[in-house]
């Protein structure tokens, strides 16, 4: 007996390991709250795009009706970049090893352009890398999306980020671990400054590296929680895939 209760624990330990994974929580600091999710190295996270029939799938509902195929969902997922009007990303973005779209490493306008900017890489282990040193010594990534600016970069803010700004907005991004075995993504739960942000990626979750997704129009899928926020129809998107229920 005890036996056939080992082999159905063993048997069922990869699900619940994903399940565990996939949950987010609420961070506060500073009197400011913020909802985080995280993934371990190994997890199923992938960056989405473009369906089957190369449209962009631009919400959480039609990237979920494309992975019922295969008898899987979102755990949780999130905006994943900057898009242009049609939804192109800006930078660059690899989709399951395929390269959409190349790296940008000049500046230029708006908040994509503040450089230095970086790229979030889903490979064997999670990377934020600055665009061009990512540009000079490619990493492989399964799964990578650029964006900008970055907020810490080896442990210090963007050095263009003010104390008193009063630019606030909802904000999405990623952080990873110094060992690259977790990916923490976070959204603001109200508007924050960029300088905000940055400190609670490097002072709250203790995180070397972090980069910025987007703003105003960031938003958050939790399976787990049943939250969906809507908006208007998104570009890349980030997520993590476990088994359906």
């Amino acid at each position: 007996m005890r036996t056939r209760l080992a082999v159905l624990l063993l048997a069922l330990w990869p699900a619940a390991c994903s399940r565990a994974e996939a949950e987010c929580r609420e961070v506060s600091f500073e009197g400011m709250t913020f909802t985080v999710c995280e993934a371990v190295a190994g997890a199923d996270v992938r960056i989405f795009l473009n369906d089957a029939d190369g449209q962009p799938f631009g919400s959480f509902d039609r990237v979920n009706r494309a992975l019922a195929a295969e008898g899987a969902e979102l755990a949780f997922a999130m905006n994943a970049g900057m898009y242009h009007a049609d939804r192109r990303p800006v930078g660059l973005m690899i989709e399951s090893g395929t390269e959409l779209a190349p790296i940008v490493t000049a500046a230029g306008p708006g908040n994509f352009g503040l450089l230095p900017n970086g790229v979030f890489c889903v490979g064997d282990r999670f990377r934020v890398i600055e665009s061009r040193a990512f540009a000079a010594d490619r990493p492989d990534c399964r799964h990578a999306s650029q964006s900008g600016p970055m907020l810490v970069i080896d442990g210090e803010l963007h050095p263009r980020f003010l104390v008193d700004s009063d630019s606030r907005h909802v904000r999405n991004g990623v952080g990873v671990s110094a060992d690259g075995s977790r990916a923490v993504f976070a959204i603001s739960n109200r508007p924050v400054t960029f300088h905000e942000f940055g400190r609670f990626y490097r002072d709250a979750l203790g995180l070397p590296d972090a980069l910025y997704f987007d703003g105003s129009i960031s938003r958050l899928y939790d399976a787990g929680a049943g939250r969906s926020d809507w908006g208007t129809p998104m570009g890349p998107i980030v997520g993590l895939v476990v088994p359906k229920r």
